[in-house]
């Protein structure tokens, strides 16, 4: 199954509402652009999280209208929109995906088209459904637990192995993904990534895909900041950060406090002879 899809995350130094930044994002399933098979969003809450999927889009969905008018509090969030062209559009498909590690809830959402992704698992996490997706999650996961065990490491040490591990995945295709464990959130893009940080003195900010603007200076504290980061701009009037290709960042405390570029030897290939890259529907979403 392949699909396309948005991605929007938050990481905040205060539990904050992503409310304004989703009446935005939800738009794009099926107002302003067409990815309307369904979404889902994860709200951490320290250790769990509330996760929310639906078949619906997000414009169509009472799960969505509630999110939008529902001041849910959080320190880290990840949702998807997605756009499906093959396979089935069910809920064991549906992003984000959650699975338990180290004693907290693992989020986990993608954009992109793996090609003969088919790595081998321990079987200790094991795909509900048949995404590449979540055949990435289940591998990422694998990965850590083969590297750590079962006694949680720190997030430079998780940030320092999805750097090794992430270039050997996006071999197979695009790979833009969020994961959080409810600590950090960690990113990685392909192709499309955007990112900014609100912080104080905070100013007004303006949706592009709805007529919506907040003062936010209105509705914050010197202590607030936050870090936005999805496919593509949200707001007109605020300078977004795209990723470089390959590029992994960690942000904490709703600030970025790692960065680091991987070498993806596809993209040098392709970047050296153009007609061995393959556009995909996913990469044009």
């Amino acid at each position: 199954m392949k699909i396309m899809c948005q991605l929007l995350g938050m990481n905040c130094a205060t539990p904050t509402d992503i409310t304004f930044s989703f009446r935005g994002f939800s738009q794009r399933a099926g107002i302003t652009s067409d990815h309307a098979d369904g979404f889902g969003i994860a709200f951490f809450e320290d250790k769990a999280c509330r996760l929310f999927v639906d078949n619906q889009s997000a414009v169509e969905s009472p799960i969505a209208e509630l999110i939008r008018n529902y001041p849910i509090k959080s320190r880290n969030v990840i949702a998807h929109i997605r756009k499906a062209t093959q396979g089935k559009i069910n809920l064991e498909n549906s992003h984000p995906f959650s699975r338990e590690l180290w004693g907290r809830q693992w989020i986990f959402a993608h954009n992109g088209d793996l090609h003969n992704f088919f790595p081998e698992l321990s079987g200790r996490f094991t795909p509900v459904g048949n995404t590449d997706s979540e055949r990435a999650f289940c591998y990422l996961l694998d990965q850590l637990v083969k590297r750590f065990g079962y006694h949680e490491p720190k997030q430079d040490q998780i940030f320092d192995l999805l750097t090794e591990i992430s270039p050997s995945i996006a071999e197979h295709g695009t790979f833009n993904f969020c994961l959080s464990n409810g600590q950090a959130l960690f990113t990685y893009a392909i192709t499309k990534l955007h990112w900014l940080v609100r912080e104080y003195p905070f100013k007004p900010a303006q949706l592009i895909d709805i007529e919506v603007e907040v003062d936010f200076s209105q509705v914050t504290t010197p202590e607030d900041r936050v870090a936005v980061i999805t496919t593509e701009p949200l707001t007109q009037n605020e300078e977004w950060t795209a990723f470089q290709p390959g590029e992994m960042i960690l942000f904490q405390h709703g600030a970025k406090v790692r960065s680091q570029l991987t070498h993806v030897e596809r993209l040098k290939r392709e970047q050296l002879d153009p007609s061995l890259k393959r556009v995909t529907r996913a990469d044009q979403y």
